[in-house]
C-alpha cells in the first residue's frame, strides 16, 4: 500500500474525535477531514428536546430498506432543491439519560470526565467538543455536510476513495454537493440512528399509539398513561424506571428473556409479560403466553427494540460488488478485530463494537493511525488468517447465541480483544510521534466490574458500590465498607 497522505473520518462523535486526535499525533498525514452531518460534535450525545414529527415505523424491516442512498446528481458541483427526505439524523437522547459505564473506564485516558461515575447526557457531550479543541483537532471539523457517496476513487484501483458530500445552504436554502478524495477512510457514524422495530402481525392496524424510545424524551409527557415497555436491555430498563414515576401503574415490560438487572420476581410497579404474537383490530394485544392486555389497559406502547448500523453513503457497484454489512447476520463483513477490513487495506471503522465505548475505540484509534502512518509495532495478520479470526468469531457467536459484535467483559473477552489493539500499535516513536495505546489499570479494571448503574441480583450478596475521585486516589464506597486505591 503506499503512503497515506490523507484521511477522510466520517462522523464527528466519540470515535471520531478520538480518531482525529490519534491520527494528528502521528504527524504523518497532510490532510484530515471529519465530516459531521449535524451542526456541532458530539454524535448520539447531542441532545434534541424535540425528537421531530413522528416517523413512519417499518416493522421487520432494516437500513437499506428504510434509510436507502439518495439519487447523487450526475455532475458535480452543483446546487439543487434541498433534500427533504427523513434522514434519521436526530438523536435518542432523553431527558434523564445517563451514562451506564463508570466514567474512568469510559472517559478517554488522557482526559477524565468532570464528574462520575455515571453522568447525564449533557456531560460526554461536552467531554468530546472539548476533546476536539484541548487536541487542535477542530479545524479538522467540517460540519452540517452529509456523505452521501463513499466510492472508490478509481473502480479498477485498489487504494484511495472519493466521497461525495452535500451541505444546505442556510441562506439560498439550496443543497450545495461536491466531491473531494481521499488516499483512506475511516467510519465513525456511530449506530444509533436507524430505529428497528421486529414485525409483529397486526401492528400496523393497531388503534394504540406506537412509538419507539428514539421518540421518547421525557417521562412527564406519559403522566397517568397506561404503557406498554417493549425490551428489557438498557432503553427498556431506563424508561421503565423513569416512568413508574409518572405514568399509570403498572408499567407493563414485555421480555424475551432475562435480563442483566431481572431478579425473580419485577420491581414495585411493573408486570412482566412475554413477547407479544398479534395486535388485535380491537386494540387487544395478544402475548405468547396466550395472556391479553385489552384496549383499556393501554394507552401506548414503546418499543426498546435498539438500532441497526446504517451506511447507505457505502456504493457496493462502485466497491467491486462487496457490501459493507450483512443485516441477516447482524454484522460487518471481512472485518478483523471489529475494526480493519480485509478486503480494503486503506479502509477502517471506530466505534461498532458493543465494549467500553469511548475507552475501547482509543485502542481502535490509535491501531489505526499507527499502521497507516507505518509505525505500528506488529503487522496485520495475512488476510487468511483474518479471515480464520472472522471465521472462528462467526462460530463462538453462533454456539453462544450472542451477536458477533459483542464483547463481554466478564469472561475475559474485552481484555483480550483490546490486547490485540494494544500489541498491534505499539509505542510512540521516541521523537514523540504518535499516542501511546493506554493501560487499563487495576483501579479502571475494578470499576468496570463493580461499578453498576442498576442492581445486578448476580451480585447482591456483596452489595452495591459506588466511586467517587479526588485528585490521584479513588474513593470506593461499598455497602460495609469503604476502600481508596
Amino acid at each position: 500500500m503506499a503512503r497515506i497522505k490523507s484521511v477522510a473520518i466520517i462522523g464527528a462523535g466519540a470515535s471520531g474525535a478520538i480518531t482525529a486526535s490519534a491520527l494528528a499525533a502521528e504527524k504523518s498525514f497532510d490532510r484530515i477531514r471529519v465530516f459531521e452531518r449535524r451542526e456541532t460534535a458530539g454524535g448520539t450525545w447531542i441532545y434534541d428536546a424535540d425528537p421531530g414529527p413522528p416517523f413512519q415505523l417499518h416493522p421487520g424491516k432494516i437500513p437499506p430498506e428504510v434509510d436507502p442512498p439518495i439519487s447523487i446528481p450526475r455532475t458535480l458541483p452543483v446546487a439543487t432543491d434541498p433534500v427533504t427526505r427523513e434522514r434519521f439524523d436526530r438523536t435518542p437522547i432523553y431527558e434523564d439519560l445517563t451514562t451506564n459505564v463508570p466514567d474512568i473506564a469510559m472517559s478517554y485516558s488522557d482526559l477524565p470526565f468532570a464528574y462520575g461515575p455515571f453522568v447525564p447526557h449533557w456531560v460526554p457531550k461536552q467531554y468530546i467538543e472539548e476533546y476536539f479543541s484541548k487536541h487542535e483537532v477542530d479545524r479538522y471539523l467540517v460540519l452540517n455536510t452529509t456523505v452521501e457517496d463513499v466510492s472508490r476513487r478509481d473502480p479498477d484501483a485498489e487504494s484511495g476513495w472519493s466521497l461525495t458530500l452535500r451541505r444546505l445552504n442556510p441562506v439560498t436554502r439550496r443543497d450545495e454537493w461536491w466531491a473531494e478524495d481521499f488516499d483512506a477512510l475511516v467510519i465513525a457514524n456511530g449506530h444509533y440512528s436507524v430505529p428497528y422495530i421486529p414485525q409483529v402481525p397486526g401492528l400496523q392496524e393497531s388503534p394504540h399509539r406506537i412509538m419507539h424510545s428514539k421518540q421518547f424524551r421525557s417521562a412527564g409527557d406519559f403522566t397517568n398513561k397506561k404503557v406498554l415497555i417493549i425490551g428489557n436491555s438498557s432503553s427498556g430498563q431506563d424508561l421503565t424506571t423513569s416512568l413508574l414515576h409518572s405514568a399509570a401503574l403498572p408499567i407493563y415490560q414485555s421480555r424475551r428473556s432475562r435480563g442483566r438487572w431481572d431478579g425473580d420476581t419485577p420491581p414495585p410497579g411493573v408486570v412482566w409479560k412475554p413477547i407479544i404474537t398479534r395486535y388485535l383490530p380491537s386494540g387487544d394485544i395478544i402475548f405468547s403466553d396466550g395472556s391479553m392486555l385489552s384496549s383499556s389497559d393501554i394507552d401506548t406502547v414503546i418499543y426498546c427494540t435498539g438500532y441497526k448500523p446504517s451506511f447507505p453513503f457505502w456504493n457496493t457497484a462502485r466497491n467491486g460488488g462487496h457490501p459493507l454489512y450483512d443485516y441477516a447476520q447482524d454484522r460487518l463483513l471481512g472485518t478483523y478485530l471489529h475494526t480493519f477490513f480485509q478486503r480494503f487495506a486503506d479502509l477502517a471503522i471506530v466505534g461498532l463494537p458493543r465494549v467500553l465505548t469511548f475507552r475501547s475505540m482509543e485502542y481502535q484509534a490509535i491501531a489505526v493511525a499507527r499502521l497507516w502512518a507505518g509505525r505500528n509495532a506488529v503487522g496485520l495478520p495475512s488476510t487468511e488468517e483474518q479471515a480464520r479470526w472472522e471465521a472462528n468469531r462467526v462460530e463462538l457467536t453462533r454456539q453462544e447465541r450472542r451477536k458477533f459484535h459483542d464483547i463481554p467483559w466478564d469472561n475475559g473477552e474485552t481484555m483480550e480483544y483490546l490486547r490485540g489493539l494494544f500489541e498491534l500499535a505499539g509505542l510512540p516513536r521516541l521523537e514523540g510521534q504518535g499516542r501511546c495505546p493506554p493501560v487499563l489499570d487495576e483501579r479502571t479494571r475494578w470499576a468496570i466490574a463493580n461499578l453498576k448503574k442498576y442492581p445486578e441480583p448476580e451480585g447482591e450478596e456483596d452489595g452495591i458500590c459506588s466511586l467517587s475521585a479526588d485528585g490521584n486516589s479513588v474513593m470506593i464506597h461499598c455497602a460495609e465498607d469503604e476502600m481508596t486505591i
